[in-house]
């Protein structure tokens, strides 16, 4: 049995981007391999990484988590597999990428599914945002005996640096994700879905809100780790939890993903409307990078891109129920066949085979 070795930013179970590139495959994996799991950021710099000011206390914490990748090289050594996950430190140069390839001498299989090289930070870690080093990334790459990009976009950027580079998606576990019986159906919930990281999308919904029918039953749903700051009355704020995540994307009518045209976003890897397709939710999304490869247009999502637009789409699902419920069964079939676990397992099963 082979031993592949892990190294992720967050804790398991924490970030999105992990759950949906490869945790979800763990269980799979588990039965062919021996795994070990390592993050760089333990649970107690998570929780306080995104809390205002404790500079002092974040520097302490991130100094220990750089003291732990240290030590952590002599069992990347025996290691048969080293699948680094976006970078093996959030901040600094690729010093633990280097020492692996260069020093050990020992291939890595390097996943990304952001523009990682592009500046992206939250504002309460601005002071730190210089020490991310985002030009790493190209090295990263460069060093990496294979690549696995989330979209054609980051593809092109990786094949730049290594001609070794695998289009593999961000996937859904059908399994997992089944959707619930909603039971209010008086009222109609837009939702979304996210991290504070992509709030910046969310003031749109300030523009639709006033131009959209049945005024009267309209709920914006939001599910994440921290309330928006919209200015509209019918909002409903749900915290985000694993344990209540499916119960509560099932309460929507309805899912947005809002971006704007630009090289950052162009790098995202859709699993927001992977989650509500996958759930039987009818999806509304900008013709933005990947999405532009996820959905057909009319067929099993829509598009949408000036505040008008969103309006009328979202309109169009709340007066025709049929068309609603041809969209969603047309995105869940989608999903299925090209963006689930199961479709894409053999893929990933071969990351893992020896030469």
């Amino acid at each position: 049995m082979s031993k592949i070795v892990v190294l992720a930013p967050y804790p398991k179970g924490t970030a999105p981007s992990q759950r949906f590139r490869f945790e979800q495959y763990w269980t799979e994996l588990e039965k062919e391999h021996e795994l070990e799991f390592h993050a760089f950021i333990d649970e107690k710099l998570w929780k306080t990484l995104y809390q205002p000011r404790k500079h002092l206390l974040k520097v302490w914490l991130m100094l220990g988590a750089f003291f732990r990748r240290f030590r952590l090289l002599s069992t990347v050594r025996k290691a048969d597999f080293v699948f680094i996950h976006r970078e093996a430190s959030q901040v600094g140069p690729p010093i633990f990428e280097w020492l692996i390839a260069k020093v050990l001498r020992k291939k890595y299989i390097y996943d990304f599914d952001d523009a990682l090289w592009l500046p992206n930070y939250s504002e309460v870690n601005s002071s730190f945002q210089r020490l991310k080093a985002y030009w790493k990334i190209k090295y990263i790459i460069r060093w990496a005996d294979t690549v696995t990009a989330g979209n054609e976009h980051l593809m092109a950027y990786a094949k730049k640096y290594n001609s070794n580079v695998l289009y593999l998606p961000t996937t859904i576990d059908t399994n997992y994700h089944k959707a619930e019986t909603k039971t209010d159906a008086d009222k109609i919930r837009i939702g979304w879905t996210g991290t504070h990281t992509t709030m910046q999308y969310l003031p749109l919904i300030e523009e639709i809100n006033p131009l959209l029918h049945q005024q009267d039953r309209i709920i914006w749903t939001i599910i994440s780790n921290q309330a928006p700051e919209l200015n509209i009355p019918n909002m409903e704020f749900i915290q985000w939890k694993k344990e209540s995540e499916i119960a509560d994307l099932s309460t929507f009518d309805m899912g947005i993903m809002p971006l704007e045209d630009n090289e950052w976003s162009k790098g995202k890897c859709g699993f927001k409307a992977l989650q509500y397709m996958a759930l039987g939710i009818p999806t509304i999304l900008s013709p933005v990078g990947t999405n532009l490869e996820i959905v057909t247009n009319g067929k099993d999502g829509l598009f949408a891109t000036t505040a008008e637009e969103w309006a009328e789409q979202i309109n169009k699902l709340i007066d025709d129920e049929a068309f609603r419920k041809t969209l969603a069964a047309n995105g869940l079939k989608r999903v299925q066949e090209q963006y689930s676990t199961q479709a894409q397992w053999p893929t990933y099963q071969r990351l893992f085979l020896h030469d």
